[in-house]
């Protein structure tokens, strides 16, 4: 089966998804993900819509306005943080915040969306979450009926307004674990998320909008300047991961040096000390005599 290679998303969240001319690739992710036809008005201000941060790969960004005002922020994370949940909260805050002009009465607050594209796992041990796609709201549901709480809903020279309730209201999170998923297509979101994954499309694929994605987030297809573009931040982001996975090394084997000299003040033996800290038997009879000259 032909698999088409193409460019990462998040690349093309930088450079090439931002162009009016390419909203129906975007477009067709939302509404596959949502459920629901997605029309895209403009592109709003973002932290990755600025220069200066064009460089950082762990967080790539992109915030946009729907034809129905909604706004919904696509946001791909490629490192764990530890107040990860909590910065989402602050994002969705901010621009429900920046979303309300002065002046404007709270009826005028805009709905938010975030949609977050994770390379990563939540927790170290990740036996309890086994979805790749994690979805909520804030919906105000009653104790005892368990229906949701209608704020309102009006009729007015014959237009009748849409009920509101809490869910119209608060912010929505959909969260998707890209390695989680095990490469079973059974709906279109599938295909996008194997996309993400895999950075590529298969001949067989057919969701709306999926061949879009293929035709114009095509390496080939860019030119020759793009493409140099591209190769620099693939260049760029496996340097900074690669450091990255340093750093956890050496705090890895920094952790098991300290563990074996608590270990060889306790004065357990050097065999077990070796077999607990996984340390050569050389390396813990030098600290050994290091400890006890």
């Amino acid at each position: 089966m032909a698999i088409k290679k193409l460019v990462r998303f998040d690349w093309a969240m930088k450079y090439i998804l931002r162009n009016k001319a390419n909203f129906d690739v975007l477009e067709a992710f939302i509404s596959n993900l949502l459920r629901e036809t997605i029309v895209i008005e403009n592109i709003l201000e973002s932290e990755s819509n600025r220069e200066a941060e064009n460089r950082k790969f762990n967080r790539v960004d992109l915030k946009c306005k729907d034809s129905q005002g909604k706004q919904i922020i696509i946001e791909i994370q490629n490192q764990r943080e530890a107040d990860y949940l909590q910065r989402l909260l602050w994002g969705t805050s901010k621009a429900v915040v920046e979303g309300l002009e002065l002046g404007k009465g709270y009826s005028e607050v805009v709905k938010v969306i975030s949609i977050s594209i994770l390379y990563h796992t939540m927790r170290v041990d990740e036996k309890e979450n086994t979805d790749f796609i994690y979805y909520g709201t804030t919906e105000l549901i009653g104790l005892h009926t368990k229906k949701p709480l209608i704020l309102h809903e009006s009729k007015a020279k014959q237009i009748e307004t849409p009920v509101v309730t809490s869910k119209n209201v608060f912010p929505e999170y959909y969260m998707i674990y890209v390695e989680k998923f095990e490469d079973m297509i059974n709906e279109a979101i599938d295909e996008w998320v194997y996309f993400f994954k895999h950075g590529a499309i298969r001949e067989d694929f057919k969701s709306p909008g999926i061949l879009l994605a293929a035709k114009k987030l095509d390496y080939l297809m860019m030119s020759e300047e793009e493409r140099r573009g591209y190769d620099d931040y693939l260049a760029y982001l496996g340097q900074e991961l690669g450091i990255l996975e340093t750093a956890k090394e050496e705090g890895r084997e920094e952790g098991r040096v300290l563990t074996a000299k608590a270990a060889l003040k306790k004065g357990l033996e050097v065999e077990l000390i070796a077999e607990i800290t996984g340390l050569p038997l050389e390396e813990i009879l030098k600290l050994q005599s290091d400890i006890i000259p």
